[in-house]
């Protein structure tokens, strides 16, 4: 009994005594590990405070500074605590600035182009940009005070003139003019907002011969009316006046003036140019060359007017293109309906001078509508090219329809075939089965006759 006593009494004192004792094995190296020693800032620190008379050393970190509250940072960190951040932050307002600085850039550019076209724009057009209305004067009612001179050069353009789709892209609209739908236009500038992705661009674009070297251009399309104002301005048409009641068709075709540095490309992206020949003509500088199917769209296109602005335009110009047929191969009979248009692809330009190509351009649907309008023999060949396209398309039209109605008859076996199964006996099943493999059986045999 007296044991037992001894054991509830004085027993825990001596079970933890022999657990201080006894070291678990897993904790071995814990066990015989050295003392913390206060490293030797901490323990100078220490020093010199204990030899400071009256001071206490009770609320010293191991730091040898004072333990204060948490929002009191200025006593807990020294500045070796932000080096990382000294870098970070700079580079990060860096990079904030350069991209502010390529925005502002690239709207100015935009906008210093819309300055130069804006009155030719209107002059040619009643509605231009997306408001819907007229943004200014005409040329022709500002030139007597001055007006179209100040505003060439300006940066001062309605905000409806243009629209920032991206950073590097701004689009613009216009419509309302006889002989043209509307007229897209897009202008795309360098990523000045992105130095890295700029240079990179460049650097692939001079080793890759397939990636295109980052350029500043204006892309321009003229969607024209083809005797169809009554489809797209029906309240026109109601009316009996305006554009609806004059006749706005020409002959289709294919035909592009070309800087020669362009014709692969175009050759290989757009399906309209692979079907054009080129050579070159004597009337147009040597950089360019033209690409068409007939000799004498050729001629009928090649006015002194164009021929001027193309020598005017130098190598800015990149393409003017006259086309009926898709940019993209066409894989239904409905991608040949004609949807004749004209575009224009230079380089961006925003001195005053460079306007006379565009003005051609804007002009071009007029010349088109009053003689674009030729002999059968002349377009023998054009049209020819065009059946054999549509004779392609529908050939592969047929095999698709072909093989959906052999798809559809053999599911249609099928479920016949299993319905019959349904409702025959284990031995019917069977006897099923061994026929169909035995007929199977002998056309293979006859199939393998026939080709020896």
């Amino acid at each position: 009994m007296a044991e037992y006593l001894q054991r509830f009494l004085g027993g825990a004192k001596n079970a933890v005594s022999s657990a201080s004792g006894e070291v678990d094995s897993d904790f071995a190296d814990f066990a015989t590990a050295a003392s913390p020693v206060a490293p030797s800032h901490a323990a100078s620190a220490a020093s010199s405070a204990a030899a400071t008379p009256g001071f206490n050393t009770a609320h010293l970190s191991a730091a040898g500074r004072p333990y204060t509250k948490w929002y009191r940072v200025w006593e807990r960190v020294t500045l070796a605590d932000f080096y990382q951040e000294l870098v970070l932050i700079p580079i990060l307002f860096v990079i904030i600035a350069l991209n502010l600085w390529g925005s502002r850039a690239n709207r100015l550019r935009a906008r210093q182009w819309a300055a130069t076209h804006l009155p030719m724009l209107e002059s040619e057009f009643s509605s231009i940009g997306f408001s819907g209305g007229r943004t200014s004067p005409k040329i022709e009612d500002s030139q007597g005070s001055g007006l179209a001179k100040a505003m060439v050069g300006s940066t001062e353009v309605p905000e409806d003139m243009l629209r920032e789709k991206s950073k590097s892209e701004y689009v613009t609209y216009c419509t309302g003019r006889q002989n043209v739908g509307w007229v897209d236009i897009k202008i795309s500038l360098y990523p000045r907002y992105n130095p890295f992705k700029w240079f990179g661009e460049a650097i692939l674009a001079f080793f890759v011969d397939s990636m295109p070297a980052p350029i500043e251009r204006v892309e321009a399309t003229a969607y024209c009316f083809d005797g169809k104002e009554k489809t797209l301005v029906p309240s026109q048409s109601q009316s009996g006046t305006g554009p609806a009641s004059k006749d706005s068709g020409f002959d289709g075709f294919v035909f592009a003036i070309v800087h020669k540095d362009k014709m692969r490309v175009l050759r290989e992206e757009r399906y309209d140019i692979s079907l054009t020949s080129t050579k070159d003509h004597p009337k147009l500088p040597g950089w360019a060359t033209v690409m068409s199917e007939s000799a004498e769209v050729t001629e009928a296109m090649l006015t002194p007017d164009v021929v001027k602005a193309v020598t005017d335009a130098g190598e800015d110009l990149e393409a003017l293109i006259v086309s009926d047929m898709p940019i993209d191969a066409p894989k239904k009979l409905n991608d040949l309906v004609p949807r004749k248009r004209v575009s224009l692809s230079m380089r961006l330009n925003t001195h005053p001078a460079s306007t006379s190509m565009f003005a051609t351009f804007l002009r071009l649907p007029d010349h088109l509508v009053n003689s674009a309008h030729f002999r059968p023999e002349a377009l023998r060949k054009v049209r020819a090219m065009r059946e054999d396209e549509a004779k392609k398309i529908r050939k592969v039209d047929e095999e698709e329809k072909a093989e959906e109605r052999r798809l559809v008859m053999e599911k249609a076996k099928k479920e016949e075939r299993d319905r019959r199964l349904g409702k025959m006996s284990a031995d019917e099943q069977r006897k099923f089965l061994d026929k169909e493999r035995e007929k199977e059986k002998r056309k293979g045999e006859k199939r393998r006759t026939t080709k020896g």
